[in-house]
């Protein structure tokens, strides 16, 4: 029974880090620009698609995922520029609904063009499990945990230590007061969808020798992401990535422990049951008004 439920816990940390890296590009970008972008599961969807692409045209696996994950964060930036810009004033929900447009526009292009078959990449490092009280662990897993938190150390010193953090920092507190002391408001809100991009790609890539991807993995990936982004408090990046491990933990032990058929529902009904409770998250704090 004990390694059961070790097995679930390394099953809901491996597939949580993915929904954690989403739900960190949920948090950029909205911290950055105010936008909720919908399509930041395509850009999850993108890095496995894009590195399976790559590496059929014959390039190591390695070089495919970072071929992959820089084209995808030039794809977010591409978003930013042509779509986001241009309507940077329209009302939040028109900006929402724009994100929707540009998640459907990606999943219809990435059919089209790689077709609706579902795509596997080889693992990094063998497929033989590793035997850990009793649980069978994959290394693929191990790398998943390991890569996750690099990203976060990576994302905590951009934002601590670099003068590209900071200024998001700054757009992110007060964008007006921002722009008066020389921000470019417009440059952040690129890199924010860029960066986003970068870090979501990166979980589709890294996810995918384990769970498979296709063009359609995105839709759930994101809302999944979503979920973990609210459960951890939205604007809180390392909230974002911790409800995203709090999510698939959670979600694991649900499969396992009632039904596996109710898996995707687990995520919002914990959802659901938190915003009734902390309508502000686990780790966000409640609104306030300064008057």
């Amino acid at each position: 029974m004990t390694s059961g439920l070790f097995q679930y816990l390394i099953s809901g940390l491996t597939v949580g880090a993915t929904y954690g890296l989403t739900a960190l590009g949920f948090t950029m970008i909205f911290n950055t620009t105010g936008i909720i972008n919908f399509a930041q599961g395509e850009f999850v969807m993108l890095g496995g698609m894009l590195s399976v692409f790559f590496y059929k045209t014959g390039i190591p696996l390695g070089l495919a995922i970072v071929a992959a994950v820089f084209a995808t964060a030039c794809i977010g930036g591409i978003i930013e520029r042509l779509a986001i810009r241009p309507v940077k004033n329209a009302s939040a929900i028109n900006l929402v609904i724009i994100t929707i447009g540009i998640s459907i526009f990606i999943r219809g292009v990435v059919m089209l063009t790689l077709g609706k078959d579902t795509f596997s990449l080889p693992s990094f490092s063998g497929v033989s499990p590793i035997l850990f009280m009793g649980a069978a662990i994959l290394p693929q897993s191990i790398w998943v945990l390991c890569i996750t938190c690099i990203m976060l150390l990576l994302l905590k010193l951009f934002f601590d230590r670099s003068i590209y953090g900071k200024a998001m920092l700054a757009c992110a507190c007060e964008q007006k007061a921002a722009y008066l002391v020389g921000i470019s408001v417009e440059r952040m809100a690129f890199l924010s969808f860029a960066i986003s991009g970068f870090v979501g790609a990166i979980g589709g890539a890294i996810l995918t020798p384990i769970t498979l991807t296709s063009y359609d993995v995105g839709i759930m990936l994101g809302l999944k992401g979503f979920a973990a982004c609210i459960l951890g408090g939205l604007g809180n990046p390392f909230g974002a990535a911790a409800g995203g491990l709090i999510l698939g933990v959670l979600e694991s032990y649900g499969a396992g422990l009632v039904a596996s058929g109710y898996k995707d529902a687990f995520a919002f009904i914990i959802l659901l049951i938190l915003l009734f409770v902390k309508p502000s998250g686990l780790f966000g704090k409640a609104d306030s008004e300064r008057v």
